[in-house]
């Protein structure tokens, strides 16, 4: 649903959330069906409260946007996972190049290896709602 028409302004709205939540976004990167951000949580903030704010903000806003995204939602969860300062580059540049990346090896199957990599239990019939 995220057309390449709005995700450069969507990247930019996103990164204003987090700037006025305290969490300074280090980058974020919109595709046709996710989005990447890398960002400091603020020490007032929790992760899944910085992310629900972030979520429910682009939510509200994509709808304004155009006809076609007036039932846009997120799904209900999401997937964050903690980088060390000596990762950040690495973690910047895999989350610009997500477009090319995702010729290779689908969203899904990526997530999956993650969780799989990390060792995070899942249950398959929830990990897309």
């Amino acid at each position: 649903m995220l057309v390449p028409e709005v995700r450069e302004e969507l990247n930019a709205y996103l990164v204003g959330v987090f700037a006025s939540a305290g969490c300074p976004s280090l980058r974020t990167n919109c595709v046709a069906d996710h989005v990447h951000c890398l960002f400091g949580l603020g020490r007032t903030e929790t992760l899944s409260g910085i992310v629900e704010t972030a979520k429910g903000a682009s939510s509200r806003w994509l709808k304004t946007r155009a006809a076609a995204l007036t039932g846009f939602c997120w799904q209900a969860g999401y997937g964050a996972f903690s980088v060390g300062q000596s990762q950040v580059e690495a973690v910047r540049a895999y989350i610009a190049d997500q477009e090319a990346h995702h010729r290779k090896q689908t969203f899904q199957d990526e997530f999956r290896a993650l969780l799989d990599r990390y060792q995070v239990e899942y249950d398959e019939r929830y990990l897309w709602s």
